[in-house]
């Protein structure tokens, strides 16, 4: 399947060139902002229907606390949902804030072995 010249899509009216790029976002930001927001519901709230402590779930609303598996497994039964997608968003957000921390630590270490003849 290929899609037509003339289906193309333009972004140029719509991306800033000069803008400063975003950096990673953290799973807690679209929790607050994708889910309880539109919903209505408090950190605390939340917290109460997964029965785990209110700081487990500020601490990821405020960046400072990763989403763990049990974490993602309340998060996807709560909101019907896969507990892939809990833990995907929080592992593209450790690996792209590694790239940005460590680029120039990796970048400049040695060659993986190579596969012999």
């Amino acid at each position: 399947m290929s899609i037509p010249g003339d289906a193309a899509v333009d972004y140029a009216e719509i991306i800033d060139p000069d803008a400063k790029p975003v950096g990673p976002i953290h799973p807690g930001a679209i929790l607050d902002e994708a889910f309880l927001e539109p919903l209505g519901l408090s950190a605390d709230a939340l917290a109460k229907a997964l029965s785990v402590p209110r700081n487990r779930i500020t601490g990821i609303i405020h960046g400072e606390r990763a989403i763990t598996a049990d974490t993602a497994l309340r998060l996807a039964r709560f909101f019907d949902m896969s507990p892939d997608f809990w833990l995907g968003l929080q592992m593209a957000y450790d690996l792209e804030t590694a790239r940005v921390t460590l680029a120039d630590r990796v970048d400049g270490s040695p060659v993986i072995l190579q596969k012999a003849q």
